[in-house]
């Protein structure tokens, strides 16, 4: 079981992997969007690290809540709001919870895509975030239905949004400023899917 002091230690470690990707997501972006994709989650994980302290003792919906409204105000484009509404989904399916297992992350997973796909009106193949976030989310129910650890589960996650990313370079871009491109989006990985990747990594790396 995860509990509150645990999800305040990962998301520290989110935090982290995002400052030391920025630079790396932002390059991203200056290919297909607007170039400071990395420049807008650091700022959004600066806010979010510097609010942890105050909602540490909290139960984990209340913690995740104040992780996606942060994202919501901080991150600009259009990340704040997909990524603000994922945490602040997966943080109303843990309200009053302690303590959370891998059923509950799954869950969590769910509806972090759910509320992406409502607030981004996306689908999968669409060059978007949702192209690591899907294929990470089934390998990871499928290695928990196979009853694998909590790492080995995460690290199939993982693997799997990696395998996304490197998809997203293969398909032309239909959301957002990369589909002005059109075909010439193709190539490219997408920033979105990438800043996913590197935040399930650190999720994993922290257990």
């Amino acid at each position: 079981m995860t509990d509150n002091a645990k999800v305040v230690a990962i998301l520290t470690a989110m935090k982290e992997a995002i400052d030391e990707n920025a630079q790396f997501l932002t390059d991203l972006d200056a290919a297909i969007g607007d170039n400071d994709h990395g420049i807008n989650m650091a700022r959004g994980f600066k806010k979010v690290e510097a609010d942890l302290p105050g909602v540490a003792a909290k139960d984990i919906g209340a913690i995740l809540k104040k992780v996606g409204m942060d994202l919501v105000s901080t991150v600009g484009g259009s990340s704040g709001p997909l990524y603000g509404t994922a945490f602040m989904k997966a943080g109303a399916k843990t309200a009053g919870k302690m303590e959370i297992g891998m059923d509950d992350f799954l869950v969590m997973i769910d509806e972090a895509i759910g509320g992406v796909q409502m607030r981004g009106k996306a689908v999968a193949g669409e060059k978007t975030m949702l192209d690591a976030m899907m294929p990470a989310r089934d390998a990871m129910k499928a290695a928990a239905a196979e009853g694998k650890g909590v790492r080995e589960v995460l690290d199939a996650g993982v693997a799997a949004a990696e395998a996304g990313v490197e998809y997203t370079k293969t398909i032309i871009a239909t959301k957002g400023r990369a589909s002005y491109l059109g075909e010439r989006s193709i190539g490219h990985q997408d920033p979105g899917a990438t800043s996913f990747t590197v935040l399930l990594k650190a999720i994993a790396s922290a257990y």
